[in-house]
């Protein structure tokens, strides 16, 4: 963000310029809440992110605004890596 430069968690953070993946990381780290997430992928991409309340009520379904299912979950987890 502007104005935080050298920030915790910030782009600063890393001497190199940064990948891709690290730029998305970082938008979608900015975007911690349920509400912003437009899809499942995003609401899971902030889940395994380190988001832990995507899945307030534990049931292993992130986000349930975007995402309907576990196995939608299950599928996206194993597509991206997490």
């Amino acid at each position: 963000m502007v104005g935080q430069a050298g920030a915790a968690g910030s782009l600063s953070d890393h001497s190199s310029k940064p990948s891709v993946e690290r730029v998305k990381d970082f938008i979608v780290a900015q975007r911690q809440i349920c509400k912003a997430a437009s899809s499942c992928q995003e609401a899971v991409e902030m889940w395994c992110g380190g988001y832990s309340r995507a899945d307030a009520d534990g049931d292993g379904i992130p986000c349930e605004n975007v995402c309907r299912s576990r196995s939608q979950d299950d599928a996206i987890k194993q597509r991206i890596g997490c």
